[in-house]
């Protein structure tokens, strides 16, 4: 299919508030994002089966109340498990960001060790430092990871905006992660080097874990936001970088997006 076929369902509503970024970014990457309601997926007005990628977007969610991600999980889990596990079947991609991230793994769709969806193995806890935490860091990609999003990133800077960005698993399940690969990013340092310190690793995540993917590297979630990176002027130092004549095109968290639509653009009908 060409890319202008590929469809994104951007699910908002419920106090989830990336909706236009996330949708821009897919946009400019030659796909066609519609914003959809949380409540026009769960009475069945609109399905899962129309789109080829769905995201979960970053914000609050029913105010984080109970845990972050906890109540939005719930209602997609309860109401929506047989049209999910068809997404995944059908080889469709999932992306979660922040927000979308603690309720991907409270649904149990990353990392889903064992083809295991719908079991959570692994949590999103309260950052170390005690504090929502409004940065930038830097990102290590795996390239010996299956994970579709991360395609070609080496180390990449990106903005971060959490209260709860913490991995923790228990050490079974971290072990997993780290031979099979599904721990896509890391917080690193400028070098490349695993950042085990604050503020390069922001929340004090085991292995400086930033984002994960399932085993087939279609489902993927993580903290910091590609979608609030799509352009060189989101970058805090782009005066400097304008100056030095070194200002990029675009920003550098267009290459999650652009990663996913080829990928289904080639792959998917």
């Amino acid at each position: 299919m060409s890319k202008s076929d590929v469809k994104v369902l951007v699910i908002t509503g419920f106090g989830l508030n990336c909706e236009r970024e996330t949708a821009a970014a897919f946009e400019y990457c030659g796909a066609t994002p519609e914003q959809v309601h949380l409540n026009d997926i769960l009475s069945g007005s609109r399905k899962l089966d129309e789109f080829q990628i769905l995201a979960f977007i970053g914000g609050f969610s029913f105010g984080d109340h109970i845990g972050s991600g906890t109540v939005f999980a719930n209602k997609v889990k309860y109401n929506l498990k047989e049209q999910l596990e068809q997404f995944i079947a059908d080889g469709k991609l999932i992306i979660g960001i922040c927000n979308g991230f603690q309720t991907l793994t409270r649904l149990g769709l990353a990392p889903a060790l064992g083809a295991e969806y719908f079991e959570q193995q692994v949590a999103l806890a309260h950052n170390d430092c005690g504090t929502f935490r409004d940065d930038w860091v830097y990102l290590k990609a795996d390239p010996a990871s299956p994970c579709v999003f991360t395609k070609g990133i080496d180390i990449i800077r990106l903005p971060i905006r959490h209260g709860e960005g913490k991995l923790v698993a228990e050490e079974n399940v971290i072990e997993e992660l780290e031979a099979k690969k599904l721990a896509a990013v890391k917080y690193c340092n400028v070098d490349g080097t695993d950042a085990v310190k604050f503020p390069a690793n922001p929340n004090g995540s085991i292995k400086s874990i930033a984002g994960v993917c399932d085993e087939t590297g279609r489902v993927f979630g993580l903290m910091p936001h590609p979608e609030a990176f799509l352009s060189p002027f989101n970058s805090p130092d782009w005066s400097q970088q304008k100056a030095d004549g070194v200002l990029p095109k675009e920003g550098e968290g267009v290459v999650f997006f652009r990663n996913a639509v080829d990928y289904a653009a080639e792959n998917l009908v």
